[in-house]
């Protein structure tokens, strides 16, 4: 599907996509914690699996969402249709925060919004590869939302891969750079009330649709030329591999992949070091190189981008086999501790 992005906007209407996001996201999360609702919209409460000891509102999709699609529908239109399926996730994503929904309708959900996005986005695409999209994108949605359980990491992740699409669609796409700055914008807006110690969480209302929308961007990226395939993917590598590898691992031993736990890097890597704050700030350098490298690889030859990739991906399995081998060393003294005692 071809569009006619000559009306889209410029640098000055990515930028003010970013206030919106920020402005909006950060008044309406406000009004929720100082009028008392965001507890009585959905509190998550903490159990033997959380990283959190207190409990906290997880409404912070109920200020990212209407926020980006506020700004997408004012200086991205075509590109309503993505933030109507953002906005459709979030509100089903909602019900499921406050009552719970069975994983079957979770998922139906998730595949038929994915489907509709990658039908719209597609140019001449083979059946096969836009079948493999979708599960892909299906992937994305909800690996965002397994790496959504420490204070400051899903917002910043927001924040880093968002605005690296944005700075990268800007020349070629500058509609699609208007969207993901608005997106990024809402997770500014957001990261003032998550940064630690977090006053609300993402919950899922958040991070389904945020996952949805760098699946979904991402992929109309690469059908329309502002980058190749393997960018999205780079731009947020730091989830794709914590996530990937951990549950890759967990279907492996036949566990209940959709189960919680405490095995992703991030979440051990707080328990190692017991500070939300080092862990952010260590996810964030991971991400400011993801991006910078997905950036720097856009300018050189074909075959160079793909050495590029592979090394970056090299590099962060480097990153996780170092926490895998402090992990051991970490449970081994832990286990001697409880022995002594």
């Amino acid at each position: 599907m071809q569009l006619d992005l000559s009306h889209a906007g410029t640098a000055v209407d990515a930028f003010i996509c970013v206030l919106i996001g920020v402005c909006v996201s950060a008044v309406i999360l406000w009004t929720l914690l100082k009028t008392g609702l965001a507890w009585q919209l959905a509190t998550d409460i903490p159990n033997d699996r959380s990283l959190h000891t207190r409990p906290t509102p997880r409404v912070g999709g109920w200020g990212v969402v209407p926020a980006l699609a506020l700004a997408i529908f004012l200086y991205a239109p075509d590109f309503r249709l993505i933030a109507f399926g953002a906005l459709l996730l979030g509100m089903i994503s909602q019900i499921d925060d406050r009552r719970g929904l069975p994983a079957r309708v979770r998922f139906a959900a998730h595949v038929l919004v994915v489907a509709a996005a990658i039908a719209w986005s597609t140019v001449d695409t083979a059946w096969w590869l836009a079948l493999l999209a979708v599960v892909a994108l299906v992937w994305v949605v909800n690996l965002y939302n397994f790496m959504d359980g420490s204070d400051g990491l899903a917002g910043g992740m927001a924040v880093s891969g968002f605005g690296f699409y944005a700075v990268a669609a800007l020349a070629a796409q500058p509609s699609l750079a208007a969207a993901a700055a608005g997106v990024a914008g809402a997770g500014i807006g957001f990261l003032i009330f998550n940064s630690h110690p977090a006053k609300i969480f993402l919950g899922d209302a958040g991070s389904i649709p945020l996952g949805f929308l760098a699946g979904a961007l991402g992929f109309w990226g690469w059908q329309h030329g502002a980058w190749p395939i393997w960018f999205p993917a780079m731009a947020f590598a730091p989830f794709v591999v914590d996530a990937t590898v951990t549950l890759g691992r967990r279907l492996a031993r036949g566990e209940k992949v959709w189960l919680a736990h405490r095995e992703h890097y991030y979440q051990r890597l707080v328990q190692m070091t017991g500070s939300h704050v080092r862990v952010a700030v260590a996810y964030y350098l991971l991400m400011l190189g993801s991006g910078g490298a997905a950036l720097t690889a856009l300018h050189v030859p074909l075959a160079v981008q793909w050495m590029l990739f592979g090394a970056w991906y090299g590099a962060l399995a480097m990153v996780g086999w170092q926490i895998d081998r402090r992990w051991r060393q970490f449970t081994l003294t832990q286990d001697k501790h409880n022995d002594a005692n």
